[in-house]
């Protein structure tokens, strides 16, 4: 007989990160922001079924878009659940540019073990989904909505350079479909 799956954290994580995106919708998408972490924690579910990296990737926009801090993370789940989520968390520092802001957070994915690409690789999968589907819908006025000074080239330089640091990876379907899109929005890479 199988033991029982385990789910006790996921459970108490989802719960946490639900609460924490209460009454907020997914930019300019009309749904709720909750929406995007389910997404990214499926992802990184046809990976592995380590606890704590589903934990992370439900968790993944907690600190960086809500009020959670990252010591709540800590208390709340635990040291390595809090670390795969810091991997994943974007500067707040404004007095950079978004071309700095985003060349550190490709720099803490680059530096990441594979626990904290694998979380990673959940939340820009899913976001890249978003943008492919909406750029093949909507054309060019999908670049609008990025706050970014050069658009569509900032957006594909920015994945572009993610696929990059996520390439350990280039063994998962996940990180395929990654490219794949890349691909399929920007132009394949010359």
């Amino acid at each position: 007989m199988n033991n029982p799956l385990d789910t006790s954290l996921f459970d108490r994580a989802a719960q946490f990160a639900i609460q924490a995106h209460s009454g907020t919708e997914r930019r300019a998408k009309g749904f709720p922001y909750i929406v995007h972490p389910m997404e990214a924690v499926t992802i990184v579910a046809s990976i592995t079924n380590d606890p704590e990296l589903l934990a992370a990737a439900i968790l993944h926009d907690t600190v960086e878009d809500t009020d959670t801090t990252i010591e709540q993370i800590e208390t709340l789940f635990g040291p390595r659940v809090a670390r795969l989520v810091l991997h994943d968390t974007g500067t707040k520092d404004h007095s950079l540019s978004w071309h700095q802001r985003k060349q550190l957070q490709i720099d803490k994915i680059a530096s990441s073990d594979r626990d904290g690409m694998i979380v990673a690789l959940g939340d820009k999968l899913s976001n890249m989904r978003t943008i492919a589907a909406d750029y093949h819908t909507i054309g060019d006025d999908l670049w609008s909505r990025f706050h970014t000074p050069g658009g569509k080239s900032d957006i594909h330089w920015y994945y572009r350079n993610l696929a990059e640091a996520l390439s350990p990876l280039s063994d998962t379907l996940p990180y395929q479909e990654f490219t794949r899109l890349i691909d399929s929005t920007f132009g394949k890479k010359s």
